[in-house]
This record gives C-alpha cells, sequence and structure tokens, in this order.
C-alpha cells in the first residue's frame, strides 16, 4: 500500500506530467505527496570553478550567484507544485534541499514507498538541455520503485510487463501489484520474450497468470520466441495499447559513472508511456 510519494521537481516539460501522475496515483491510493526541489550545490561548484588564482575571487562571484538563482527556480517549482496538488484537496507537504541532487533523492526516498520523475532530470537548472546521468545514479542506489515518465499524460488503465523469468523482475511486479499504484482495475499483459533454447518458459507465464489472479488482476499472457528483447517490448506495448509497462531495470558501475543496462537504457530512451521500473 503506499501511503507516501516522492515527486522529483525540476524545470523540464514532464516534471508537470509527473505532478500529474503522481495526483492519479494519490487518488487511488490516497497517499499523501512530498514534492522535492534540490539546490545542486555539486554542480553550482563544478560551473564556476576559476582558471587560477586570479580568477578566485570571480568564482566565488559566480558560485554565489548562481546559488541564489537556483534557490529562485526551486521555490518557483515548489510554488507550482502547492498549487497543484492543493487544487486536488490531497495531503502534501514540499521540500528544497542543498546538495547532490542523486544523493538527496536516494536520502528520501528511505522514507517513501514510490519516486516519480521525468527520463532525463536536470536539477542544475543552469543546463536545462545537457544530458545527465542523474536518473541512473539515482535508481542504481535507490530502495523502492521508480515511476519514469514521458512528457505527456494518459490514464493508466492496462500495462505490459517486461518478464523474463528473473528475480528482478518478479521482485518489479511484486512492488506493483503489492502497492496498486493505479488500483486494482488494470489489465497487465504479461510478454515473455524466449532465447532460443530458452526452457520453461510456457510454465513460467502459467505461474505468472495464478499469481495475478490471486491478487485480482486481470490479465494476458504472450510469449514471444528469437526477437529483439527491446524494440519488441515497445511493438507488443503498441500492440496491447499499454498505457505503461512494467519492467526490472538494470544500471552499473563504470568508469565514467553509473550507466543503465541496454534494455534500461533502450525503454527509457524510447518509451512514450511511463516506465515502473525496480532493480
Amino acid at each position: 500500500m503506499i501511503k507516501k510519494i516522492l515527486v522529483a521537481l525540476d524545470q523540464d516539460a514532464d516534471t508537470p506530467i509527473a505532478t500529474q501522475y503522481a495526483i492519479q496515483i494519490a487518488r487511488h491510493t490516497k497517499a499523501g505527496l512530498t514534492g522535492l526541489a534540490i539546490v545542486d550545490t555539486d554542480e553550482i561548484a563544478a560551473s564556476s570553478k576559476g582558471g587560477g588564482i586570479g580568477s578566485f575571487y570571480y568564482a566565488e562571484k559566480l558560485r554565489e550567484n548562481l546559488t541564489s538563482e537556483t534557490r529562485a527556480q526551486a521555490r518557483k517549482l515548489i510554488n507550482a507544485f502547492e498549487k497543484r496538488v492543493e487544487e486536488e484537496g490531497l495531503q502534501h507537504i514540499e521540500i528544497v534541499e542543498e546538495g547532490v541532487s542523486s544523493q538527496r533523492i536516494v536520502e528520501d526516498m528511505k522514507y517513501h514507498d514510490l519516486l516519480i520523475l521525468g527520463s532525463d532530470p536536470h536539477f542544475f537548472y543552469g543546463h536545462p538541455n545537457q544530458h545527465t546521468k542523474t536518473l541512473a545514479g539515482i535508481f542504481h542506489h535507490t530502495i523502492g520503485p521508480t515511476l519514469i515518465v514521458p512528457n505527456r499524460f494518459v490514464e493508466v488503465k492496462k500495462a505490459l510487463f517486461a518478464y523474463d523469468g528473473s528475480n528482478n523482475a518478479a521482485r518489479t511486479l511484486h512492488h506493483f501489484v503489492q502497492l496498486a499504484p493505479f488500483g486494482p482495475d488494470v489489465e497487465i499483459s504479461v510478454v515473455f520474450i524466449k532465447e532460443k533454447g530458452g526452457k520453461d518458459a510456457d510454465l513460467h507465464l502459467e505461474l505468472m497468470k495464478s499469481y495475478l489472479d490471486a491478487h485480482g488482476f486481470a490479465s494476458k499472457m504472450t510469449l514471444l520466441e528469437d526477437k529483439k528483447v527491446e524494440p519488441a517490448l515497445l511493438q507488443q506495448a503498441e500492440l496491447v495499447n499499454a498505457d505503461l509497462i512494467i519492467s526490472g531495470g538494470t544500471a552499473h558501475s563504470s568508469f565514467t559513472g553509473i550507466k543503465f543496462g541496454e534494455t534500461t537504457s533502450y525503454l527509457i530512451e524510447n518509451s512514450t508511456i511511463p516506465l515502473f521500473m525496480d532493480h
């Protein structure tokens, strides 16, 4: 059961969409909402470094100006969030925090049931178009599931569950079923992509249908063989008119930072519907 939802706010166009999904879920679950805006002091410091001793003064002034501007932008985001959820009569609180954005979100998720944010969040507001690795870092370290939203909103009535028999995927579905963020009437289409030589696919689907039946979710089972996983999932989601994809996700450390796994990265970059993910 969901009682507390964390909504990470930035200046991207998908932040109002994240808020709208949070409102939809709060209506179903009677959960409280937390709007979080972050002053990313780490990025500010990196962007205001001087080139030498003589430029230290100017770098310090730039850091102060960037911090002040970012605090003002964070307050605007909080005010917009507060106004929107007040209109819905929902329980809510708003927080502005300073620090490394991914670390602040991970820490706050220790006390929330679900995180909602856009697919490429920019918590350093001075570079709204710069691709970041913030989401991968959050996903890799956080506890609890994450709802990653695109830049358009749809009512969630049908979901596609990408299943491969792994513990990761099963854990994600367990969280979705037990939290029931969109209520118990969501129809779940389970797609199992069987690799060449793979075994027990039919048994996996049979057991998964039994599990969903026990929790009162209508479901359909589909077996696809020898398909390229990533495009096949999106094609199947379109075929069944899914409004949501449920998928286990992966992220790993590398020399250049934390990166998503291939399938996770593909879904985040190409899906036009929200992703409910866990790891």
